[in-house]
């Protein structure tokens, strides 16, 4: 299994991002799986939870872990690695939740440093929370288990400087990539901070699609500016209703 989670980072490539189509459910994880050139599978805990009938931030482990099951098994058939959305690791139950999602088949995950009602953890607070994933990911014989640690001091009105300091804490602490998020309480990374995040992450950043349309970047602006990783998250969920509604209505009428 590890030899999956070490795919999974040689996948991330500073100037060639790794693109992820996020996806909820095993119906979407066949689809977009299925794809040649889907090189990993990925959650969105957003998508999951509003599949399962609940707010983000009501999403709990048990739902969470229904929906990473029945994607994990898909990945396992195709052959593709899986990186699961873990919002802020379930409060006090992290390690329980690091410990089933890689049961699950996962290797790598998606940690926030804020809890469900929106309260920053403080740098050492998430820092710490960090090294506790990847102590279990040891524990589990994953040494290469990636973790994309989030920052969301952004959005809480924190400064790129704020986001610098966070996302340097958490790589240090173990993580192998660092997600800043621009969105959506304000109007989403520009090029310059993209550009400033990126040298000091030498690369190892994410940057979600809604980012990407906010700032009015493109794909080859990334590459350009040595990003690693791109993702959608619940974008693609928001497509696919939209398609639902269309063809209903061409059915049913409106």
């Amino acid at each position: 299994m590890n030899d999956t989670a070490r795919l999974l980072r040689t996948l991330h490539r500073p100037g060639k991002p790794l693109l992820l189509a996020n996806v909820y459910d095993a119906i979407t994880a066949r689809a977009v799986g299925s794809m040649p050139t889907c090189r990993v599978l990925a959650t969105a805990s957003y998508s999951i939870a509003a599949a399962a009938g609940l707010k983000d931030e009501d999403l709990d482990l048990a739902t969470s872990l229904r929906a990473v099951v029945a994607i994990a098994a898909v990945a396992r058939e195709l052959g593709k690695p899986l990186t699961v959305d873990l919002q802020d690791g379930y409060g006090d139950r992290l390690d329980e939740a690091v410990q089933r999602t890689i049961h699950a088949g996962a290797v790598g995950i998606n940690i926030e440093d804020a809890d469900p009602a929106g309260n920053l953890y403080s740098i050492p607070e998430a820092a710490e929370r960090v090294r506790q994933a990847m102590a279990v990911a040891i524990r589990n014989k994953l040494p290469d288990f990636v973790i994309n640690a989030r920052t969301d001091t952004m959005r809480h009105g924190g400064t790129l400087e704020d986001a610098i300091a966070r996302g340097r804490a958490y790589l240090a602490a173990g993580a192998f990539n660092v997600f800043v998020w621009g969105g959506p309480q304000r109007s989403g990374l520009r090029r310059a901070e993209v550009e400033a995040l990126t040298e000091a992450f030498e690369g190892r950043l994410n940057v979600m699609r809604s980012d990407m349309k906010a700032g009015e970047l493109t794909l080859s602006d990334l590459a350009e500016l040595g990003v690693a990783r791109c993702s959608m998250g619940p974008y693609l969920q928001s497509v696919i209703t939209g398609e639902v509604a269309k063809a209903a209505a061409e059915f049913i009428g409106t």
